[in-house]
C-alpha cells in the first residue's frame, strides 16, 4: 500500500498522519463526552488539546531523536523533518502528562481528574495510529511462521502493531466499561499506565527496530517505570480509599 494518500500542491499527505489525525479527533471527542457527562466545561478540554497535542509531537520527535544521535550527525534539518518517520509515543506520553500538570495547576483544576478524562481517548488514539505503522511498513518484529505474519522483503514476520493495536483496543474498552464505577481520582490513568506498559514490554521484545540504550531496549526500561509508578499510585490510593 501507497503511504502517501494523495497530494495537496504536490506536497504528500501520508496515511501515518491521516491515521493519528484521526484518532486524535476520536480521542478528544471521548473527552469531550466525559466532561460534559461530569459536569466540566468543554473548553477547559478544548484550550488543553491545543496546548497538548504540539507539545506532544515535540517531544515524541526529540525522544526519538535523542536516542539516534549518530544518525543525524547533528543535522538540525533532518532532526527536525517529521516527514521522514521517527515519533515515539512515550515521549509524546511525558510531554502530554507534563503539560497537563502545568495546566491543572494553571486552571485549578486536579491533575489526575484531567488524567482520568483523557486515558481512554489516548489508547484509543494510539491502537488505531498503529496502522500508519502498517502502512509504511514499521515496527515489524523478527522472523516467523505464524499464520498471521505479513511479509516484509519476502520474509515472514510478526506483526507487532497489529498486536499493540489489538491490546490497545482492548484497553479502550475496558477503561470505558469501568469508568463510571472508578473508586478514585488518577484510576483510568493509573490502569492506562500499567496495561498499556505491559503489553508494551513484551511486544518491544519481538521488534527490531527498538530504540536502544546499551543493551536495553529503552521502550522495556521505560514501560517498567511506567509499570511500578502506577502500581505505587494505585496502591496508595487504594489505601487511602479504605
Amino acid at each position: 500500500m501507497n503511504p502517501i494518500a494523495f497530494e495537496v500542491f504536490g506536497i504528500g499527505i501520508r496515511w501515518y498522519g491521516i491515521l493519528i489525525s484521526i484518532g486524535l479527533v476520536l480521542g478528544v471527542f471521548i473527552a469531550m463526552r466525559e466532561s460534559a457527562r461530569l459536569g466540566i466545561d468543554e473548553n477547559i478540554i478544548l484550550d488543553f488539546i491545543i496546548f497538548a497535542v504540539p507539545i506532544a509531537v515535540l517531544c515524541a520527535r526529540a525522544y526519538y531523536v535523542l536516542f539516534n544521535l549518530p544518525y543525524y550527525g547533528g543535522d538540525i534539518l533532518k532532526m527536525i523533518n517529521i516527514r521522514q518517520g521517527g515519533l515515539a509515543i512515550h515521549g509524546a506520553v511525558i510531554g502530554g502528562a507534563i503539560t497537563a500538570i502545568v495546566y491543572s495547576r494553571l486552571k485549578k483544576i486536579e491533575f489526575w481528574k484531567l488524567a482520568d478524562l483523557c486515558a481512554p481517548g489516548l489508547i484509543l488514539g494510539q491502537a488505531i495510529g498503529r496502522w500508519g505503522n502498517f502502512i509504511n511498513k514499521e515496527a515489524y518484529g523478527g522472523p516467523t511462521n505464524l499464520p498471521w505474519a505479513i511479509t516484509i522483503n519476502g520474509v515472514g514476520v510478526h506483526p507487532t502493531f497489529l498486536y499493540e493495536s489489538l491490546w490497545n483496543l482492548m484497553i479502550f474498552i475496558f477503561l470505558m466499561s469501568i469508568r463510571k464505577k472508578k473508586k478514585f481520582e488518577g484510576q483510568l490513568f493509573a490502569l492506562y499506565m500499567m496495561l498499556y506498559s505491559l503489553g508494551r514490554f513484551f511486544i518491544e521484545g519481538l521488534r527490531t527496530d527498538s530504540l536502544m540504550l546499551g543493551n536495553f531496549r529503552v521502550a522495556q526500561l521505560v514501560s517498567l517505570a511506567m509499570i511500578c509508578a502506577g502500581a505505587g499510585f494505585y496502591l496508595i490510593k487504594g489505601r487511602e480509599k479504605r
